[in-house]
Parts: structure tokens; C-alpha cells; sequence
């Protein structure tokens, strides 16, 4: 007669007796109430920091888009931005693969004096070209055209405002507006304030409070008549086609530049900015994953709680043939269970909470009367959310590892009660 095999692990009647332990109520000695604590916990914990995270990836390449998209991705400086030397240095530039635009540009600081208020504005200075070429303005504008943009004698008297300057200083598309250069003219004595009366062509809005409501843009050659430096400008910027790749073409724009050309990229521009939201995001991500194992943790009470409960079932299993490695099976998927499903859950919330994030922004600030997300304090008109996958996958593997972590010692402390002593006290 053959000796009887041993039950496969993880079988039928293992899963069913740690389903049955978990759901039995409190008067059957189960711990129903604790599991669906757990439950809850891990589930709001790792929703919590799914929507964190994409919140904080969303902001983040909102800002780069809209940062990147309104500056360069590299800018050359040095002898080549002198008129002279600009357009062939240009001319090697575009020819780079992968470098998309190529645009002389100069900034200088005004005072705007519109009808309404007197306020400090950035001028920008760019080719009519280059300002038809930068998307993210060009495309959108909120009144006006650029059809009269470089129309006129050192590019004309036409300008685009910003959407939230314009309306501070109260002019519209087709308005006039006073501009003050601090150093736009030369005496005997030195350099005297210019002032001169512009035509606002247009106004743009390119959803980014800190651009919208400081910058004017003017055809270059204006500028540099008005801020009184003929021959000469701040820099190339220089636009490439993705902009995580910058750092890697550095190299041969330097080399395309020319030796005399000083080369920089934006992440050293915004270094500081950069930086500080880079650890931010670490730091928030930390924080929260000890959160997710502090929520792990209940499950060990309300396992330590069921192993107790189960005393003589344990000891009448054990001498019916269960072994040790069963035992612990069973109070394993006992307790894993509530995290992987605590788990699942909070991955389907986290998730849907992303996708829907403007609809739920609305509705919070229709029935609080609130605003959730200033954009003049967030430098964006709504909250932004981008799902990282590959991050989500290290959430949910931190919160199955730590559900699983804490499933063992109780898991292995049933699976070494002795079923003598067990049964001497029933």
C-alpha cells in the first residue's frame, strides 16, 4: 500500500481555511473588524501616494514643458552674437541633428505705463521668424495676430503683451503702451531713461502666471534700438528636438558654435529650481512610504489576534498530519490577502483619482466656494497629474513587500505552537 502524498502548497483547503479565518466574525474568533482597518489603511495609504506622486510628475513636467517650451534648451554666448558673427554662427547651429531653432534673443527690464498701473515688465527681444516659430506663444494668443510683428522700420512699433500684464496695466490687442527703458539713451552725462509709446499687436497665455503676466515681446531689432545696443545680443537660444537629450548634445554645439563660444544648458539656468524640486519629490515619496508600512503594520495585531483566537484549531490541524510549513501557509495567505487586495484597491483609487483630477478640482471648489490650486501662487491654472507607471510599479511592490513582511512573524509563530499546549488549556 502506497504512503499517502502530501498536500501541495498553497492548495485548496489552505486557501480555504485562511478565507474562512479571515471572514469569520469576532463570536467565531475571527478578526474581521482589524482586517477590514488594515484593508482601509493600506488602501487610502497607497492611493495617497500614487496621487502624491503623479501630482508632483505632473507639476514637474508641466513646468518643464511650459519653462522649456517658452526658453531655450541651450544658450551660446560669447563674440558669436554680435551681428557680425551671429548669422553664420546660426547657419552651423540649425545644421546639428537634432536642433530644431536657432534664435538670437535679448532681454532687458522696462516699466510698462498702461491706463490703469505702472508696473516693472521683461522684454524680449526676437526676430519676426524666430517669434512665429516659438509655438507655445504663437499659439497662444488670446486677442490679436502677429501680422504686424517686424512690419516697419527696425521691426516697427507692434508687440505682443502677456495675457495677465495686459490686463493689469488695462490695454487690450490694438491698445497703446508706454514703455520706459532705464538705459535706452546716451548723453554727455551717461545713460538717460528712453520712453517710447508701442501698439500691443496681440496678447498670449501660455497657462504659466510667472510668463504671462511679465513678459512683452519685440522684434529684435527694436530692442536693441531701444535699449540702445545696436550690433548685439544677449545670447542664441537654441531649441532641440527633446529636451532630456540637451546635456548629451552639448558637445557638438559647442563645436558647431565655434571655440570662442561659451555653451550652457537649462538645467544649469535653473539649477537651484531644479534641484529643489528633485528633492522635494524624494523626500515626499520617503515620507509616504513609511506610511505605507506603518498602515503594513496593522496587520500583524490583527494577525497576532487571529493566531491566538485559532489556538485549538491550529493544535487539532497539527495532529491530524498539518505540518508546520501548512500552518504558516495558511496564516500567511491569511494575512497577505488583506494587503494584496488592500493594495489592488488602492491602486484602482489612486488611478482613477489621477484621470479624473480636474473634475474632482471643480467640484471641491463649487461646494467650498474656494479656490484648490491659485494659479498665481502655482504658476499653473489647474492641478496636474501624470501617472508614472514604472513609479506605481515600486509603490505597489513596496506595499505587497511590506504586507508580506508583516504577515510573517505571526504567520510563523502559529506555525510553532505545540499542540499539546494548546489543547491542555481548552
Amino acid at each position: 500500500m502506497s504512503e499517502p502524498t502530501a498536500a501541495a502548497p498553497f492548495g485548496l483547503w489552505e486557501r480555504m481555511l485562511a478565507g474562512r479565518y479571515l471572514r469569520a466574525r469576532s463570536s467565531q474568533g475571527g478578526v474581521a473588524l482589524i482586517s477590514i482597518i488594515s484593508f482601509v489603511g493600506i488602501m487610502l495609504a497607497v492611493a495617497v501616494l500614487i496621487i502624491v506622486m503623479s501630482v508632483m510628475n505632473g507639476f514637474r513636467a508641466e513646468l518643464l514643458n511650459r519653462i522649456l517650451g517658452f526658453n531655450g534648451h541651450l544658450y551660446v554666448s560669447g563674440d558669436v552674437v554680435d551681428d557680425t558673427r551671429r548669422g553664420a554662427a546660426v547657419e552651423r547651429l540649425l545644421k546639428v541633428p537634432g536642433v530644431v531653432q536657432a534664435a538670437p534673443v535679448l532681454e532687458a527690464q522696462v516699466i510698462a505705463m498702461g491706463p490703469s498701473q505702472i508696473t516693472g515688465a521683461v522684454v524680449r527681444g526676437l526676430e519676426p521668424l524666430d517669434m512665429k516659430a516659438t509655438k507655445i506663444v504663437a499659439g497662444n494668443l488670446t486677442a490679436g495676430s502677429l501680422k504686424d510683428f517686424g512690419v516697419g522700420d527696425y521691426g516697427g512699433d507692434t508687440i505682443i503683451v502677456g495675457a495677465r500684464l495686459a490686463q493689469a496695466v488695462g490695454v487690450r490687442a490694438g491698445d497703446s503702451l508706454t514703455l520706459i527703458s532705464p538705459s535706452g539713451g546716451t548723453t554727455a552725462f551717461g545713460g538717460a531713461p528712453l520712453q517710447k509709446t508701442y501698439t500691443v499687436g496681440a496678447t498670449f497665455s501660455v497657462g504659466m502666471s510667472q510668463y504671462d503676466q511679465a513678459y512683452i515681446y519685440m522684434p529684435l531689432a527694436q530692442a536693441q534700438l531701444f535699449f540702445g545696443r545696436e550690433g548685439t545680443t544677449d545670447a542664441i537660444e537654441v531649441k532641440v528636438e527633446n529636451p532630456d537629450k540637451a546635456l548629451e548634445m552639448k558637445a557638438a554645439v559647442s563645436r558647431a558654435a565655434g571655440p570662442t563660444a561659451l555653451v550652457t544648458d537649462w538645467t544649469q539656468r535653473d539649477s537651484s529650481f531644479w534641484g529643489a524640486l528633485k528633492v522635494e519629490r524624494n523626500v515626499m515619496r520617503l515620507i509616504l512610504m513609511l506610511l505605507v508600512a506603518i498602515a503594513a503594520m496593522n496587520i500583524i495585531s490583527g494577525l497576532v489576534m487571529l493566531v491566538k483566537n485559532k489556538g485549538r484549531d491550529i493544535a487539532i490541524l497539527r495532529t491530524m498530519g498539518a505540518s508546520q510549513q501548512s500552518i504558516l501557509r495558511i496564516f500567511f495567505m491569511a494575512g497577505a490577502s488583506v494587503g494584496v487586495l488592500g493594495t489592488a484597491a488602492g491602486l484602482a483609487l489612486g488611478v482613477l483619482f489621477c484621470a479624473y483630477i480636474g473634475p474632482i478640482q471643480g467640484l471641491v471648489e463649487s461646494i467650498t466656494g474656494q479656490t484648490v490650486f491659485a494659479s498665481d501662487v502655482y504658476f499653473l491654472s489647474h492641478i496636474p497629474a501624470k501617472v508614472d507607471w514604472s513609479e506605481v510599479l515600486i509603490i505597489t511592490s513596496w506595499a505587497l513587500g511590506m504586507s508580506f513582511l508583516a504577515t510573517l512573524p505571526p504567520a510563523r509563530r502559529a506555525s510553532r505552537l505545540d499542540p499539546v499546549e494548546a489543547l491542555r488549556y481548552e
